[in-house]
């Protein structure tokens, strides 16, 4: 079955919304990036208009900016420690943003979306 950015035929009470209209190509969405710790690998991906798009599938560093300092370096990730999108990912070390990834710096939690910006950006805790 393909994936879909369609709304969905339930309404929140469980009841249904009558589709007027049928499936076309341009409402298939394409699976998730689900970013690994561990060696970079890229995916070049061509959009609607013939724009691209990076996708980060595994990656190890992350550009890390400070309030105080005004300033940002890139770190090494050492470790995902939590992932508010999904409990699972924190222990299969996926990064996605707003998870909470440890490293030599302290804790930080992630600002980019690396599916879909080819960064891994974050900010000290």
């Amino acid at each position: 079955m393909a994936r879909s950015q369609r709304r969905s035929r339930r309404k929140s009470s469980g009841g249904r919304y009558h589709i007027a209209v049928k499936k076309k190509k341009r409402d298939l969405a394409r699976p998730a990036a689900a970013t690994l710790l561990g060696e970079e690998r890229k995916k070049v991906i061509r959009t609607r208009g013939g724009n691209r798009k990076i996708r980060l599938l595994s990656y190890s560093y992350a550009n890390l900016s400070s309030q105080d300092k005004k300033s940002s370096e890139k770190v090494e990730i050492e470790d995902v420690i939590e992932n508010t999108a999904n409990r699972d990912f924190a222990r299969r070390k996926i990064i996605t943003r707003g998870a909470i990834i440890r490293t030599s710096k302290g804790d930080a939690r992630v600002t980019s979306r690396p599916g879909q910006n080819g960064t891994v950006d974050a900010t000290l805790i």
